[in-house]
C-alpha cells in the first residue's frame, strides 16, 4: 500500500529552528550504496527563534496529544557502549528489532541504522529505508536538494536501500554535517516481498515511525541545573513533576525576544522519573537558556523560565512595547568562573567570641559620602574598601541582609532566584563582575579575621519568580494562608529541601560563607499543608549536614511578610542558634520604665529559658535595633501609638527637638543600650547605622531605611558612639571569661543586688534598679593573656531618679575602677583602663538613665598619676 509523504513523519514537535528559509541539503557523491553523506548548505543561524510562534493554538493541541502517542509507541531504549556512542533499540511491528547508532567523529555525525537478522527472515527482494529530518514540525520534512518533492510541494522523503556488508550485516549509514545538529530523523522501512512483489512498511511494534536523536542525546537526571560534561556535551536537568512538556529554549542573542532554538524534550526520552533531561554539544552558538513548563494547572506556559539551578543567571533588559512573556532572568551556559582562593583561610570563630555587624550591601556604600568611585559604590567591591571600619568598630562578623537577585518592588526579602548574587553587586553590573567581587570581598574580609554571614529567605518567593511557575504543586505549599502568602515555598517536601540542602553547600564550597541567618524560620517548621511539625526534615537536615557542620546556623523568626517576629519552640539538635527577640524586647521595655527585673536578669544571663536545653548562651544573637522597625536613634526619639508595638520611649518629647535635657537623655539611653547589648551574654548584632545616629524619620518600615551617612560618623555624635562600640568590643574580648562564655555562669559566680545591697525587688513593678558582682573563675582567669582577673560590678538605672549604689567590697588586694557610667559626659564616661575609686569609699551616686560597670583591680596596677585622679564621692560609706 502507498504511502504519502506527509504520513512518513512521527507525529511530535521536537525541535526547532524557526528559520524562515529553510536549510538545503546536498548529496555528496559516493560510490557506496546505501550511503548517503549530506553537506549543510546553509543555515541561518542569525534568523532561528521560537518554534510554534504564530501558529494556530487551536490546531497544536490534537497535534501534541497525537505527538505523545507516537512518542509512547515507538519504545525506544537506549543500549549502552564501551564508547559511549548513542544507541537507539526498536522494536518492530513483526516481531523483530532495528538498532540505531548515532557517532560524530571528525566534524560529521554518522548515523547507522542496522535490521538485525530476525527481521530479515522474510524473503525480501529488496529492503528500502524511507526518511526525513524535521526539527519543528515532523509533518513537514526539512527541505532536501534531492529532487524529491511531493504532490502538495512539501519536501519528499528520501529512499535508501539497506546494503549487506561482508559481514553480513543489513545496514543504511547516513552522514551529516555537525553544524546541521541538532535535528531528528523519522523513518520506517519499506519491503518488497519476492512472491507476490507486494510493498510491506515495517514500522515500530506501534504502528509508529522511528525517531532518532542527531547531535540531542538523552542527557542525565543529574545534577540538576546545567554541567559540562568530558564528552564536550552540557547537560540540562530540571526538576518537574506537574509539567506535561518541558521545552528548553537557547538563545545566542539576549536581546531579542524570541529564543534562537526551541527544544521539546521528548518525556519517553528525556524524562526520568519527575526530572527532565537533555545533552547537546557545548560548540552550538548559545549563551544563554530558560525553559518553558506547560502544565495542566498553569495559564503560564508561554513564559521562559529561569532554571532554579543556574549558578551564574543574566539579567534581561526589557524593551519598551516587548512581550509579558520576555523572560526577566536567563541562564548562562557556562562553567561558573573558577577563582584562586589560595591563602584563604576562614577565621572559624567559636560562636560566642562574634561580635556582628548587619549591612545592607547597596546602602553601605552608596551614598556619595563614601567616596568610593561610582562604579565600586554600593557593591560587594564596596565592603572590600570599607572593611577597616569593621575592624575599628571591633566586630569579626559581617552579616549581609540577602544578596539574591530579588523583586525590586518589594525588596531583597522576595528573592527570585537563590544560586546566584544579584548582578547589581558587581561593579559592571554583570554576573562574573559580581561572582568574582563578591569572592574578593570574602578573601579579604577573611585575611582581616572577619566572617561572612548571609541572610537567605527559603520560606517564600517573588510573586512571580520562575520557581513557581515551573512546578507550582511541588514548590508550593498549599497551606500558603498560613504565611498571608500565594508564593510559600513547601521546605519540607523533599525536592525543596534537596534544593535549599544544595544552595546551602553551593554558597559554602564556592563563596567561603560562614554562617547562614534564616529569616522566617517559624515557617521552615511548616508541612504540606501548613501544619507545624515537631520534626522538620529540613531543619534536621541541615543540623547534620557534613559540609555544611562547620558553618553557623540561626534561625530568625522575624516574618518580612507582616514585618513583625513570632516566637516559637524551634527544634535546635544543638546546633541551630536563634535571634533573640526576647532579649531585645525586654531590654527595650526596662530602658522606658517598664516590665520586671527578672525579666532583664534572664537577658543579661543569656536567656536561660530559652537556650538552657543544651545548647548555652552562645548560642542567643542579641540584639536592639534590626533593619526593620526602628533604629536605634528612633528608639528614644519617637514613641507614638503608630509605633506602639516597636516599645520605644521618645524622653520626653516626640521627634526632633532642640530641649538640651530630652537630647542628653536620648543620648544616655543610646549609650546604655549599646551597654547592655555588650554586657551581656550570647552574641551582639549591630545594625547598620546604629554607630552614628542613622534615623528614618520615625518609620519602622524597612524601605524607611536611607544609606549610610559616612559623614556622620565625624559628628560629635558618631564619634563618640564609634569609640564606644569599639570600647565595648575590647572589653568583651579581654574579659571573655565573664562576657563571652558557652556555658551559663554558675550561681556562684554571680549575685544580685538591690541599691543597698539587699536582694533585688524581682516581682515589683516599680523596681527599676539592679546590680549583679560577676565574680571571676579563677581557675579561668589564670588561662588569659591579660593580667587584668578582678571581678566585675554593674549596675541598671531605669528609673528618672538618682540611685545611691552601695558596692561590694572587692576582692583582697584590690580595687574597683570605673569603666563606664553613661551619665558621664564624653570623652569621660567609658574608660579603657579605668579610674580608680578611693580605698575607703564603697559608695556611688548613679544618675537617672544610667548603667555603670566596675572593675577590680590589683592594687600594684595603680600608678601614681591614677592615684592623683582618684574619684571623690559625695556619698554616704557603708
Amino acid at each position: 500500500m502507498a504511502t504519502s509523504p506527509i504520513q512518513l513523519a512521527v507525529h511530535s514537535r521536537l525541535l526547532s529552528y524557526g528559520s524562515t528559509e529553510s536549510t538545503k541539503l546536498v548529496p555528496s557523491s559516493s560510490g557506496n550504496r546505501g550511503k548517503i553523506v549530506c553537506s549543510l548548505r546553509k543555515l541561518e543561524l542569525e534568523d532561528m527563534n521560537f518554534s510554534g510562534i504564530g501558529r494556530n493554538n487551536d490546531q497544536e493541541a490534537p497535534r501534541r496529544a497525537h505527538r505523545r502517542k507516537a512518542l509512547s509507541a515507538s519504545r525506544i531504549s537506549l543500549v549502552p557502549s564501551a564508547k559511549r556512542v548513542p544507541t537507539y533499540l526498536f522494536r518492530t511491528d513483526i516481531g523483530g528489532q532495528v538498532k540505531v547508532l548515532v557517532e560524530r567523529t571528525n566534524g560529521k555525525y554518522n548515523v547507522l541504522v542496522e535490521v538485525l537478522p530476525l527481521e530479515l527472515s522474510y524473503a525480501h527482494s529488496e529492503l528500502v529505508m524511507v526518511w526525513g529530518l524535521f526539527r519543528s514540525d515532523a509533518s513537514c520534512f526539512m527541505p532536501l536538494d534531492l529532487n524529491r518533492r511531493g504532490a502538495d510541494g512539501k519536501s519528499s522523503t528520501v529512499e535508501t536501500p539497506f546494503v549487506q556488508g561482508p559481514s553480513g550485516k543489513v545496514t543504511v549509514e547516513l552522514d551529516f554535517e555537525a553544524s546541521l545538529a541538532p535535528f531528528y530523523i523519522s523513518f520506517y522501512m519499506k519491503s518488497q516481498l519476492v512472491s507476490d512483489m507486494e510493498n510491506s512498511e515495517i514500522r515500530s511494534h506501534r504502528n509508529t515511525n522511528f525517531v532518532v536523536a542527531v547531535g540531542l542525546s538523552s542527557g542525565h537526571p543529574a545534577p540538576l541545573g546545567i554541567s559540562f560534561q568530558p564528552d564536550g556535551s552540557v547537560n540540562f536537568a530540571l526538576f518537574s513533576r506537574s509539567a506535561r512538556s518541558v521545552v528548553l529554549c537557547l538563545y545566542d542573542d539576549i536581546s531579542v525576544e524570541k529564543p534562537s532554538l526551541e527544544i521539546d524534550l521528548d518525556p519517553y526520552i528525556n524524562r526520568s522519573g519527575d526530572i527532565w533531561h537533555a545533552a547537546l554539544d557545548c560548540s552550538l552558538p548559545f549563551k544563554t537558556y530558560g525553559y518553558r513548563c506547560k502544565a495542566t494547572t498553569s495559564g503560564k506556559g508561554e513564559l521562559v523560565l529561569l532554571d532554579p539551578y543556574a549558578k551564574v543567571i543574566r539579567r534581561v533588559i526589557p524593551r519598551q512595547g516587548g512581550s509579558e512573556i520576555r523572560p526577566k532572568y536567563l541562564g548562562e551556559l557556562c562553567l561558573e568562573p573558577g577563582y584562586d582562593w589560595s591563602g584563604d583561610v576562614p577565621p572559624s570563630l567559636p560562636m560566642e567570641k562574634l561580635i556582628i555587624y548587619r549591612l545592607n550591601v547597596t546602602q553601605f556604600t552608596k551614598d556619595k559620602s563614601s567616596k568610593l568611585p561610582d562604579d565600586l559604590a554600593g557593591t560587594f567591591s564596596g565592603i572590600s574598601e570599607k572593611w577597616h571600619h569593621f575592624k575599628d568598630l571591633g566586630v569579626n562578623a559581617m552579616l549581609l541582609e540577602p544578596i539574591f537577585p530579588f523583586d525590586e518592588q518589594k525588596g531583597p526579602y522576595f528573592p527570585w532566584h537563590f544560586f546566584s548574587p544579584g548582578n547589581m553587586y558587581g561593579p559592571s553590573g554583570d554576573p562574573f563582575s559580581a561572582i568574582k567581587s563578591m569572592k574578593d570581598m570574602v578573601k579579604k574580609l577573611h585575611a582581616n579575621g572577619i566572617e561572612v554571614f548571609l541572610e537567605v529567605v527559603f520560606t517564600h518567593t517573588a510573586e512571580d519568580a520562575p520557581l513557581m511557575n515551573v512546578d507550582n504543586f511541588s514548590y508550593c505549599i498549599k497551606g500558603g494562608q498560613y504565611l498571608n502568602i500565594q508564593n510559600a515555598l513547601n521546605c519540607n517536601y523533599p525536592i525543596v529541601q534537596q534544593m535549599i540542602l544544595d544552595c546551602l553547600r553551593h554558597w559554602v564550597i564556592e563563596f567561603h560563607i560562614d554562617g547562614f541567618v534564616f529569616v522566617n524560620a517559624s515557617s521552615l517548621l511548616r508541612g504540606f499543608n501548613g501544619e507545624i511539625l515537631s520534626r522538620p526534615p529540613l531543619v534536621e537536615a541541615i543540623a547534620f549536614d557534613p559540609i555544611l557542620s562547620k558553618v553557623k546556623m540561626i534561625a530568625d523568626n522575624w516574618n518580612p511578610l507582616t514585618n513583625d517576629s513570632k516566637e516559637n519552640l524551634f527544634p535546635h539538635w544543638r546546633r541551630w542558634a536563634e535571634i533573640n527577640m526576647r532579649f531585645c524586647d525586654d531590654i527595650r521595655d526596662f530602658l522606658r520604665g517598664e516590665g520586671l527585673l527578672s525579666n532583664l536578669a534572664t537577658r543579661l544571663c543569656g536567656s536561660g529559658d530559652i537556650f538552657a536545653g543544651g545548647r548555652g548562651p552562645a548560642f542567643s544573637f542579641n540584639y536592639i535595633a534590626r533593619n526593620s522597625g526602628l533604629t536605634l536613634v528612633d528608639l528614644v526619639s519617637f514613641s507614638s501609638n503608630e509605633v506602639a508595638s516597636e516599645l520605644s520611649w521618645n524622653c520626653g518629647q516626640e521627634g526632633a527637638t532642640t530641649n538640651n535635657i530630652v537630647l542628653q537623655r536620648r543620648l544616655k539611653q543610646v549609650r546604655n543600650f549599646l551597654f547592655i547589648l555588650f554586657i551581656s551574654l550570647g552574641v551582639p548584632v549591630l545594625n547598620m547605622g546604629d554607630e552614628c545616629g542613622q534615623s528614618s524619620g520615625g518609620s519602622p518600615a524597612y524601605d524607611a531605611r536611607k544609606s549610610l551617612g559616612w559623614n556622620t560618623l565625624k559628628t560629635g555624635f558618631g564619634t563618640q558612639i564609634a569609640q564606644f562600640i569599639s570600647f565595648l568590643s575590647n572589653l568583651r574580648m579581654r574579659r571573655s571569661d565573664l562576657l563571652q562564655k558557652r556555658t551559663f555562669l554558675k550561681e556562684e559566680n554571680i549575685q544580685w543586688h538591690g541599691s543597698d545591697q539587699s536582694p533585688p525587688k524581682w516581682d515589683g513593678p516599680s523596681s527599676k534598679f539592679l546590680a549583679m558582682t560577676l565574680k571571676a573563675d579563677a581557675e579561668v582567669s589564670q588561662t588569659l593573656v591579660s593580667d587584668i582577673v578582678g571581678d566585675l560590678f554593674v549596675a541598671f538605672n531605669g528609673a528618672g531618679d538618682s540611685e545611691i549604689v552601695i558596692l561590694p567590697p572587692p576582692p583582697t588586694d584590690m580595687v574597683w575602677h570605673r569603666l563606664v557610667d553613661t551619665a558621664l559626659p564624653f570623652p569621660g564616661f567609658f574608660d579603657e583602663k579605668g579610674t580608680p575609686v578611693e580605698d575607703e569609699l564603697v559608695a556611688y551616686e548613679m544618675k537617672s538613665h544610667s548603667c555603670l560597670l566596675f572593675e577590680a583591680q590589683r592594687l600594684a596596677e595603680i600608678d601614681s598619676s591614677k592615684r592623683k585622679k582618684q574619684i571623690r564621692l559625695s556619698s554616704k560609706r557603708q
